[in-house]
């Protein structure tokens, strides 16, 4: 397990450019405690069962070695987000962070095969409410979904985020989105072709086997830079 903190940008319309994206890796991959760094801006697929619309226009996921790295990071040198500057083509973006607890499984083959000209693809989802009986919805998330994610064809990861408490300054409001999930492609084509594979259909179907929830459910496909953390000595 890992902790981590997400960050969204909604901002309909906004492109992040490679510029801002620079600066983001080169801000948060030095910070101390920070053990990776995904960026995630808009991608596409095709989900027979799905449409939930444009991807947001940026989102991150930080890892950290412990909560005080997270916590004294959103105290310090992450507050340096929060200045407009720094990103300017989100500027009237509603932004959201939350920090969660980051559980990873195994998959067959979790070697990238990602052509030179691309990036990895995630498929990034959100239950945005909250379930009757929260442990006994993960336990059976984990014991009958993931089983099910873990056989797309082409899958490279699957990690299942859960909440937790924490503090941290950063002044974007907060979310408490009972869990998070994503599972990660080569490309926006493998992600498409696992969408459309009978796995897909498996999932549907346990869809309808869940213990009672409410809220929101978001699926995104988002491009996935992968930054790597910067030692200063």
């Amino acid at each position: 397990m890992r902790l981590c903190w997400f960050a969204q940008a909604n901002a309909a319309g906004a492109v992040v450019t490679a510029a801002e994206l620079n600066r983001l890796a080169e801000t948060i991959a030095p910070v101390p405690g920070v053990t990776e760094v995904l960026l995630f801006t808009p991608g596409t697929t095709h989900d027979p069962y799905l449409n939930d619309g444009q991807p947001p226009a940026l989102a991150l996921q930080v890892y950290f070695d412990g909560i005080e790295a997270l916590e004294g990071a959103l105290d310090g040198p992450l507050m340096a987000l929060a200045d407009p500057a720094h990103l300017p083509s989100l500027t009237g973006a509603t932004f959201t962070q939350q920090a969660m607890l980051a559980r990873s499984f195994t998959v067959a083959d979790p070697v990238f095969r990602t052509p030179p000209d691309a990036h990895p693809c995630t498929y990034l989802v959100a239950y945005e409410g909250t379930a009757e009986d929260l442990p006994s919805w993960l336990s059976h998330y984990i014991a009958h979904h993931v089983v099910i994610m873990t056989r797309f064809p082409g899958i490279r990861q699957v990690e299942v985020c859960t909440r937790i408490d924490w503090c941290g300054a950063l002044p974007w409001p907060r979310v408490d989105h009972m869990q998070r999930n994503k599972v990660v492609f080569d490309d926006a084509d493998a992600l498409t072709a696992a969408l459309n594979s009978p796995v897909r259909h498996e999932m549907r179907a346990d869809f309808s086997t869940f213990p009672p929830f409410a809220g929101a459910v978001s699926h995104f496909p988002v491009t996935t830079r992968v930054v790597r953390p910067i030692t200063r000595h």
